[in-house]
């Protein structure tokens, strides 16, 4: 306190200064109409910049929250896509009964960790079996197809990549319904794939679009991607069309867990027919 009251005598002319100036700056904007007017207008200039500033601030940290809500929100709308569901047509007489029921549903989920530039690449993402995902499920994000579950935790699972040497998806020409295999060359490029096993007398342009095939883990028509070269090869030297992925691996953020809810019945029925 003492110290306190020392300071306070050693600089008494320079808080007079400042009490004076205040004041009369007080007086001079309160008795001054148009002072007063421009001094309130640009206050609130200055509180209202600090407010958006702050506002942004609380907006940026929100993100995560925002678009975990949003991942949420384009799952159920998924789920309601006319290609989630089936047509199960009973005919009993004359009387014919069509009712859709559904066949797919999505499973919102975050990628925690992700290799794009490897011989063989893997994903992590922040859901497993506590949220219903099991090992062989596809996974897809808003631009088309992206891997297939291999292993799960309770609150985790691993994705194998597309860009992996071992996946393969049943692909098709949207535009023809000619149907062959998508893989990945395992050329380190994970921008680009390849079509193979299409009928040669196919004609095929660059430009096609190519997407999943009734055959596959994953609702049929999703996106791959589009014929960017004829007559390629791998390194393998397999001949096939090469196609420009629609997905963009280097910058996955959220994706969608694809639950077919035949897919146990029909392996079931495929089983037997290999006995």
């Amino acid at each position: 306190m003492r110290n306190l009251l020392i300071f306070i005598s050693k600089y008494n002319a320079f808080f007079l200064f400042i009490i004076f100036e205040v004041s009369s700056l007080v007086i001079f904007v309160k008795y001054n109409n148009f002072q007063k007017a421009t001094f309130i207008s640009s206050s609130n200039e200055v509180i209202g910049n600090i407010y958006l500033k702050a506002d942004q601030i609380t907006d940026y940290f929100k993100l995560g929250i925002t678009n975990d809500s949003l991942a949420r929100e384009n799952a159920r709308l998924r789920n309601q896509l006319k290609s989630s569901f089936y047509v199960d047509s009973s005919s009993v007489k004359t009387v014919t009964d069509t009712i859709y029921k559904q066949q797919y549903t999505y499973i919102a989920a975050r990628v925690i960790n992700n290799s794009f530039n490897r011989r063989n690449n893997y994903l992590t993402i922040n859901r497993g079996s506590n949220a219903g995902i099991t090992k062989g499920m596809g996974v897809i994000s808003s631009s088309g197809v992206v891997g297939i579950v291999i292993n799960t935790g309770p609150n985790l699972s691993t994705v194998q990549s597309l860009l992996h040497e071992n996946t393969r998806i049943s692909a098709m020409l949207a535009d023809s319904n000619n149907v062959g295999s998508l893989i990945w060359d395992n050329n380190l490029d994970p921008t680009k794939a390849m079509l193979i096993n299409i009928m040669k007398q196919v004609k095929i342009k660059v430009g096609m679009p190519v997407v999943t095939s009734g055959y596959s883990l994953f609702p049929e028509g999703t996106m791959l991607g589009h014929i960017s070269r004829l007559d390629a090869k791998n390194s393998s030297n397999v001949t096939g069309f090469e196609v420009n992925l629609s997905v963009n691996f280097s910058n996955l953020q959220y994706i969608y867990v694809v639950t077919n809810k035949l897919a146990q019945e029909q392996e079931a029925l495929e089983a037997q027919e290999k006995q």
